[in-house]
């Protein structure tokens, strides 16, 4: 016994004797969907990085823009290995530090940065369906 005091007490049961401690085995793999319960991602988007819009053109040119809020589409901050916590906030060496992360250039490591979209199971109503729904549940 390594106890200090040498007094039986609530952690003296039989568990100490009843199992064996050691090294365990690979656990088994789970099958299924895991984390969120989503399923599997359905898209790769390539969004602004200003206002979240999709861009249907993943192949970004050089003078590109968004439709919705006009702002410069092929940006550090739309790039795939833009990074701020990095040194010049890009995680590829570049000869010479950019600026203006949001503005246009010409760097030749540009990758768009693209998500992972999961399908939704149901389209979002609008909000006075839902309170035509609840008060339908007290009318008699």
């Amino acid at each position: 016994m390594s106890r200090k005091y040498r007094q039986k007490g609530y952690q003296d049961d039989d568990r100490e004797s009843g199992r064996a401690r050691g090294p365990r085995g690979p656990r088994p793999e789970r099958q299924g969907p895991r984390g969120r319960g989503l399923g599997k991602p359905t898209a790769t988007r390539f969004k602004c990085a200003r206002c979240g819009a999709r861009v249907v053109d993943v192949d970004v040119a050089s003078d590109a823009v968004c439709a919705d809020c006009g702002s410069d589409l092929h940006t550090c901050t739309n790039c795939a290995y833009f990074d701020s916590s990095a040194p010049n906030e890009c995680r590829q060496p570049v000869e010479e530090r950019i600026a203006s992360k949001s503005k246009r250039n010409e760097c030749g490591l540009y990758q768009a940065r693209t998500v992972q979209e999961f399908a939704s199971d149901s389209e979002g109503g609008s909000p006075s369906d839902a309170r035509s729904a609840f008060d339908d549940l007290f009318d008699f």
